[in-house]
C-alpha cells in the first residue's frame, strides 16, 4: 500500500471525543484567502490531515453548517467536509482532491448560504445532478452521484477550492448588495 494510502487509512480509526477537539475560526468574506485556487493534498499534508479534518467538523457542526472547505479556516488544500444530518443523524463525508466529473444538463435552484458570508442567502442554479471524484479518509478513491440538497452542497464546497463563493454566481447587483450588507454588518459587531 502506498505511504500516502496507509497514512489516510489511520484517519478512520478511533476519532477523539468531541470535547477535545478545537474548533477552527471559519474566514469570512472579503478575506482574499477565500479567493484564492487550492494546492491538492498530497503526501507532504498526512501528518496534520487527521486534526484538520477533526478540527472542520467541530467548526461546521458548532457554526452550525451542512459544509466546509479547507480555505474557509485558511488553509489552502483541496479537502471539504459534508454532513447533511439528514433526520438529525450524522453521516460525515470527507473528500480529498474532489473533482466533479459530470454534471447534467437538467439545471435546479436553490438558496444557498455560506459559512463565511454568515447570515447572507440566495437562490443559486445549478447543474441539478452532478458525479464526484474524490478519496475519503481512509485513502479510497470514491465517486459519488448526486441530486437535490447534496448536490447543491458538493458544488458550493468544491468552488469553495478553486476561490469561488455562491456570490459570485449572482449578477453584480445582488452580489454587492450581500457583500455591502455583509460589511455593514461586521462594522456594526466591531464597534
Amino acid at each position: 500500500m502506498h505511504r500516502y494510502m496507509r497514512a489516510m487509512s489511520a484517519l478512520a480509526f478511533a476519532p477523539r471525543p468531541a470535547a477535545e477537539v478545537l474548533p477552527l475560526p471559519i474566514l469570512v468574506a472579503p478575506d482574499a484567502r477565500l479567493k484564492l485556487r487550492c494546492r491538492p493534498v498530497g503526501s507532504a499534508d498526512e501528518a496534520g490531515l487527521r486534526d484538520l479534518i477533526e478540527r472542520m467538523f467541530a467548526s461546521m457542526y458548532r457554526a452550525p453548517g451542512i459544509g466546509l472547505a479547507a480555505p474557509q479556516v485558511g488553509v489552502s488544500l483541496r479537502l471539504a467536509i459534508v454532513d447533511l444530518m439528514e433526520n438529525d443523524r450524522k453521516a460525515p463525508l470527507v473528500l480529498i482532491n474532489p473533482e466533479v466529473v459530470g454534471r447534467s444538463t437538467d439545471l435546479a435552484g436553490r438558496e444557498e448560504g455560506c459559512l463565511s458570508l454568515p447570515d447572507q442567502y440566495a437562490e443559486v442554479v445549478r447543474p441539478a445532478v452532478v458525479k464526484v471524484r474524490f478519496t475519503d479518509e481512509t485513502g479510497a478513491k470514491r465517486e459519488i452521484t448526486a441530486e437535490g440538497l447534496l448536490s447543491a452542497c458538493l458544488q458550493h464546497e468544491i468552488e469553495h477550492l478553486d476561490g469561488v463563493l455562491f456570490v459570485d454566481h449572482l449578477s453584480a447587483l445582488k452580489r454587492n448588495i450581500i457583500l455591502r450588507r455583509l460589511a455593514k454588518e461586521k462594522r456594526l459587531k466591531d464597534l
